[in-house]
């Protein structure tokens, strides 16, 4: 079984699924994508940018000053476009068994519960 992808790595390549972005804008989009949920430190966030770029993931696509702060900016690569479909047909999976054992149960899924 492949190893699954962590939290952060599948925010940030699902951030950069819509385009090329440097690191402040990955941090509003995930905070944004996740609606609050996720909120990753500037710290995580260029580590796992870091492993993400060495495991081909993603590449780095050039450098700006605006307004005197350097911006690094990232794109996704095709391993990352590869490696975050099959995260999320995995999470798709992950959801189905647990939605179909709750429906076999009569259990009220969480949206009927704040319905």
């Amino acid at each position: 079984m492949a190893q699954r992808m962590t939290e952060s790595t599948f925010w940030i390549l699902a951030s950069l699924a819509e385009g090329r972005r440097h690191g402040y804008a990955i941090l509003r989009d995930v905070e944004r994508m996740s609606e609050g949920a996720v909120a990753l430190r500037v710290t995580t966030l260029y580590a796992a940018l870091e492993r993400i770029v060495r495991e081909g993931l993603a590449a780095e696509d050039g450098e700006e000053v605006v307004d005197g702060r350097a911006r690094r900016y990232y794109v996704l690569a095709d391993a990352g476009i590869d490696a975050l479909e099959l995260e999320a047909a995995a999470l798709e999976t992950r959801a189905k068994a647990a939605r179909g054992r709750l429906a076999a149960r009569g259990t009220r899924t969480a949206r009927e519960a704040l319905a």
